[in-house]
């Protein structure tokens, strides 16, 4: 049964969100943060596309080389097995989680709970509205967090966008109560410097520590000001998440990170993390932090500590995520060249650029350090009016490969290997037909993730329920879990 909540909040600040169907259309209608490379609470501003450009992307869909504008194909090996269209929700869709038969579903405007039982038959368990972009989403135990980075008139599930320059303003961490799956229960927030652009969870027997990432500071901004060099972390009780509080801010960055390129704007300078990976079993994680990569040694998980920083000059852009590979010894971190809003799956882009890069980690614990090998990209060029671009994946746990699955929002999912760090190559792809041939919009899977032998994308078009059979990932398919957050990486040895 489907159902849509705007449920009540227990914070520091004592209030009740009042749940009303008739309010709906304003809430939807909540403007996008104002400082964020990923696409804001409503779709990105039509950009036109020439008519030279136009006429090349008709010319590459009458002759296949692009599919028609919504038009699906796929590898031979990839069926596609399901998609849920948009509900109630339709704002921008984000991130997934995972946890027995259960899907969660970021979107800007709230959540969304699949029942999964049946992967070629999804169903929606309920639907609850609250918005805040990015609602980045993860789940531990009974507990869900939605990350909030628009700054908000308060922490209720029924705010309205306010600006940042108002000190009373509100961004941060939302914690619901999940035992329920039907009926989501809103318990607590905890306001952090800057927003929640995404988070990552450490868990602990009796807390969840949530590493918070944000970025884009300034001194007209209270509650977010320079130069904001690391990210915030929250402490939840398990027993007692109405107790959610934050811990502390870690600096990462004493020297500031990577100042940015005058001549090449489009190379961000550092101000935060947007993306940290971690690996409780190795006690390391992986951030991806605007113009630097870096490791870290999370041994205390309420201290992260920086053991080793990467930068590339030449061809990244914004380090966006980070995914170690199945023993921890390589790390793929992903450049959201344009911000996600960009054509960059072209020629002239190259494969170089808005790619994914390999790195392999080198030596043990606080020695280790973050070593160069190659670039992935999407071989298929895309039209100059599709967004397209490395963004959120996961590994396909494989004995003996290191094999990823893969969001390229309009550039659709990739199945790729990268066994050979030096020759990495796509295995697999599932891929819709641009959204518009006449102007650049919007569109495409936010996130790709696989769980319990299947892939699920989180599509502007809706869940995508994907299968890959191939013997190269069959193995796979054995593999079970209880619960799934990419960014915590499990062991899956």
């Amino acid at each position: 049964m489907t159902s849509l909540h705007t449920p009540p909040v227990r914070r520091r600040r004592i209030g009740v969100a009042v749940a009303a169907f008739g309010l709906l259309a304003a809430f939807l209608s909540a403007q996008p943060a104002s400082a964020t490379p990923d696409p804001g609470d409503s779709p990105l501003p039509a950009e036109k596309v020439d008519g030279i450009e136009r006429a090349e992307a008709e010319a590459a869909i009458k002759s296949g080389e692009i599919p028609g504008s919504g038009e699906v194909v796929t590898s031979k090996n990839v069926s596609h097995l399901a998609n849920v269209p948009k509900g109630a929700l339709q704002g921008t869709n984000s991130d997934l989680a995972f946890q027995g038969r259960y899907a969660f579903a970021g979107n800007y405007d709230g959540f969304v709970i699949y029942d999964i039982s049946k992967p070629k038959a999804p169903k929606v368990v309920s639907q609850v509205l609250c918005p805040g972009a990015q609602n980045d989403i993860s789940v531990s135990g009974d507990l869900l967090f939605l990350s909030v980075d628009s700054s908000r008139s308060d922490d209720t599930c029924n705010s309205t966008a306010q600006s940042a320059t108002v000190k009373e303003s509100w961004e941060g961490v939302r914690v619901f109560d999940i035992k329920d799956k039907a009926k989501p229960r809103y318990v607590a927030a905890v306001e952090t410097a800057c927003g929640s652009h995404t988070h990552t969870l450490v868990p602990t027997k009796k807390d969840v520590y949530v590493y918070v990432s944000s970025y884009f500071p300034s001194a007209s901004f209270p509650d977010c000001q320079p130069p904001h060099d690391g990210i915030s972390i929250v402490k939840v009780p398990r027993k007692a998440p109405h107790q959610a509080s934050l811990s502390s801010f870690e600096g990462l960055f004493p020297d500031g990170g990577f100042p940015g390129d005058p001549a090449r704007p489009e190379k961000t300078p550092t101000s935060g993390c947007h993306d940290i990976t971690a690996f409780p079993k190795l006690k390391l994680a992986a951030g991806a932090c605007m113009g630097d990569g870096i490791l870290m040694d999370i041994s205390k998980p309420e201290r992260p500590k920086v053991i080793d920083r990467v930068q590339d000059v030449e061809n990244f852009a914004f380090w966006h995520s980070a995914t170690f590979s199945e023993n921890g010894r390589k790390v793929i971190f992903t450049d959201e060249l344009g911000g996600g809003g960009g054509a960059t799956c072209n020629e002239e882009i190259g494969p170089e650029k808005g790619a994914n890069g390999i790195y392999h980690v080198s030596g043990k614990g606080k020695k280790a350090t973050l070593d160069f090998q190659g670039y992935y990209k999407i071989p298929r060029h895309q039209a100059d009016t599709e967004n397209c671009v490395a963004h959120n994946g996961s590994l396909i746990p494989v004995k003996g490969r290191d094999i990823m699955v893969q969001s390229w929002y309009q550039g659709g999912v990739s199945i790729w290997e990268f066994t050979d760090s030096k020759n990495p190559k796509e295995i697999g792809y599932f891929e819709r037909g641009p959204e518009s041939t006449a102007m650049l919009t919007f569109g495409g899977t936010w996130s790709a993730y696989y769980y319990n032998g299947y892939i699920y994308s989180n599509d502007q078009r809706g869940l995508d329920v994907l299968e890959i059979k191939d013997k190269r990932t069959d193995s796979a398919k054995k593999v079970r879990m209880d619960e799934l957050n990419v960014q915590t990486q499990p062991d899956y040895r």
